[in-house]
């Protein structure tokens, strides 16, 4: 169905056309039954805030489409973007399985639809189907191998270029190859990168300039192509 902010929502897990590509809804019939009555779907715009760090948590939000970031703050107010939720993830997934309340604050970058599952109905479909708590240890995986990252990024990396270059090569994961260079939408502002690899918004601007001079990277709005992968790599690997 057609829904606010230029969604088209889709409503029926068994009818989603992201089911195919292994997310979290890819479970045997009787488990998407099981997800399709107990979740909510719902659009939000972006800027939309879903759930606050320190909120008791209420249940999943299961990110069907856009992009969401999910932040954390320090008690001088200095905000660290952990990284960027996209399509098929669950988010709020440990706080739901502890009863700790969210250890970060998912806002949505661009419209998104969302169904959230209410905490005890999550918690019900995985004790009644194994298959479920499969696909959740997939994405606690996953979130450790973030967090591992997100280390390189703040404790690793020395230099403002290696920060940036790691950062881009690993957005580009599922960049598209065209004649240029590898090609992905970005869709971060300066400010934002900052807050993701731990340096200031002038440090950023000014890497991104270095490495487009040195036509290692071009870029038009949110949109950037690794022109030299192989020299950007270098980068990222320096000393």
């Amino acid at each position: 169905m057609r829904g606010p902010y230029g969604l088209e929502l889709v409503e029926d897990c068994k009818a989603c056309h992201m089911r195919q590509d292994g997310f979290f809804c890819q479970l045997p019939c009787a488990a998407v039954e099981k997800l399709n009555s107990a979740k909510f779907t719902s659009a939000h715009p972006a800027g939309a805030v879903l759930f606050v760090e320190g909120q008791l948590p209420k249940g999943v939000y299961m990110l069907c489409k856009g992009r969401v970031k999910l932040t954390m703050n320090s008690a001088d107010g200095k905000t660290l973007i952990v990284r960027i939720g996209e399509p098929g993830e669950i988010l709020g997934l440990h706080a739901t399985l502890s009863g700790d309340p969210y250890e970060l604050t998912a806002e949505a970058l661009q419209p998104c639809q969302v169904n959230f599952v209410r905490r005890d109905d999550f918690l019900r479909m995985l004790r009644e189907h194994p298959e479920a708590s499969a696909a959740v240890v997939r994405q606690v995986s996953d979130g450790y191998r973030m967090a591992c990252r997100e280390i390189r990024y703040l404790g690793l990396s020395r230099s403002a270029s290696e920060k940036v270059a790691q950062f881009l090569l690993e957005s580009a994961t599922h960049a598209q190859a065209t004649g240029q260079g590898k090609r992905f939408h970005l869709g971060l502002t300066h400010e934002e990168i900052s807050q993701m690899v731990g340096i200031s918004r002038e440090t950023v601007t000014r890497t991104l300039s270095e490495f487009k001079n040195k036509m290692l990277i071009a870029t038009k709005g949110s949109t950037v192509v690794i022109r030299n992968e192989s020299g950007l790599r270098a980068q990222a690997a320096a000393a």
